[in-house]
């Protein structure tokens, strides 16, 4: 495993982190699977975990505090985040400050995920969705402060609205935000133009989510894709969704190399992006573990190939199925 530098809190943190959504809105998840992939990860040199309390409402983050309290001698660099108080993913124009984020919820959700997350302390605290009207609100930024100095977050984080990245770039002008989180992979390449920039100037961290597309850049969805009764990508892959989907996907299979998987190359893309602190791929099975950790280290694309890649960009807004 191969470590980045994570901005200006100059954490050496893995390239390629632990995403663990998995735990809410996805069938298929066994706890002990669970455990046992949070094991592995942790055993190939994974040190990035990132969670929230929105993720089975704390159970995510109790496994997390679970595996840090099975070895106490670990580096465990330990990423939540506060859900929004009116639990609308992702929050809407016009959305006020205390409708997802009064101070004394914020406190109360640190304190929560604390709880949950012990004896992890919180290194990253993140506002689960933003909008950059808040971003000269005083009230989180002297909640966010408070924690900070009382020592119960160590660093301040925003996971940016899905094909919003620029939706953040006033807040991070603040300078009181480490760290952001931002959606990029083969096709969503939008960071690049104004959030990555701003990022490098500021010495800000960046967390790529949603490598492979929701499960897309795996190469194994197509149009007949189906998921048990009250799986999230139910409501996502929509077939408006999953027909574009796969059609981009299948114009991508001739790029990918024959000795990698589209998987491996999904991650490699985004590797070659300097701006990108750590990759944070679900991994529920201990394949997946095995497979993303073992993207690390690897040679860089052929620059060719990259330029491919850059090519597949697929610029989208979002729609009511994009939550």
């Amino acid at each position: 495993m191969k470590y980045r530098r994570f901005g200006r809190l100059d954490w050496p943190v893995s390239e390629i982190g632990y995403g663990m959504w998995g735990l809410a809105g996805w069938t298929g998840s066994e706890d002990r699977e669970t455990e046992e992939s949070l094991e592995q990860a942790l055993a190939l040199g994974c040190n990035f975990f990132d969670t929230a309390f929105a993720y089975g409402e704390g159970r995510s983050e109790r496994m997390l505090g679970a595996l840090a309290a099975r070895h106490p001698q670990a580096s465990i660099f330990a990423a939540t985040k506060v859900p929004p108080k009116n639990r609308i993913w992702p929050s809407q124009r016009g959305f006020r400050l205390e409708d997802c984020f009064p101070p004394e919820y914020i406190r109360e959700y640190a304190e929560k995920s604390a709880q949950n997350l012990a004896p992890c302390s919180i290194d990253l605290l993140q506002f689960h969705v933003w909008e950059d009207a808040w971003a000269r609100d005083e009230r989180w930024q002297r909640a966010m402060d408070d924690l900070k100095r009382q020592g119960v977050i160590k660093a301040v984080g925003v996971s940016v609205n899905r094909w919003e990245p620029a939706n953040v770039l006033e807040t991070l002008k603040t300078g009181l935000v480490d760290a952001v989180q931002v959606i990029y992979n083969i096709f969503d390449q939008a960071p690049v133009d104004e959030l990555f920039p701003l990022c490098r100037a500021l010495d800000v961290a960046v967390i790529a989510r949603v490598p492979f597309d929701e499960g897309s850049l795996t190469g194994m969805l197509t149009k007949e894709s189906r998921w048990p009764k009250g799986d999230w990508r139910n409501t996502y892959f929509v077939p408006e969704n999953l027909n574009a989907t796969v059609d981009r996907v299948e114009a991508l299979r001739p790029l990918v190399p024959g000795d990698m998987t589209m998987a491996e190359l999904a991650l490699r893309f985004i590797l070659e992006e300097p701006s990108v602190s750590t990759i944070i791929p679900g991994m529920r099975k201990l394949k997946n573990v095995k497979d993303n950790c073992g993207a690390s280290g690897k040679p860089a694309l052929d620059p060719e190939l990259v330029r491919k890649l850059i090519a597949q960009r697929w610029d989208r807004t979002p729609t009511s199925w994009s939550q």
